[in-house]
């Protein structure tokens, strides 16, 4: 992975609750990744949703509808 200029200040808003993501802070890594599962990452859910780690899109559609 490359470094990320902006790591300190994206890992102070990173909502990710998971414990040993190791693309926290650095959003573009963490946005591919999540891209290639069909999914979206933590800071596109409401903080409630993003702790069930359900990152679906689905579930993004979901929260929207709301």
């Amino acid at each position: 992975m490359k470094k990320c200029v902006n790591l300190k200040e994206n890992l102070e808003n990173c909502p990710c609750s998971y414990p040993s993501c190791p693309r926290k802070g650095m959003c573009c890594e963490c946005l591919k990744h999540h891209l290639k599962s069909d999914e979206l990452p933590a800071c596109c859910f409401p903080l409630e949703v993003e702790k069930t780690f359900d990152r679906s899109i689905e579930k993004f559609i979901e929260t929207r509808k709301a």
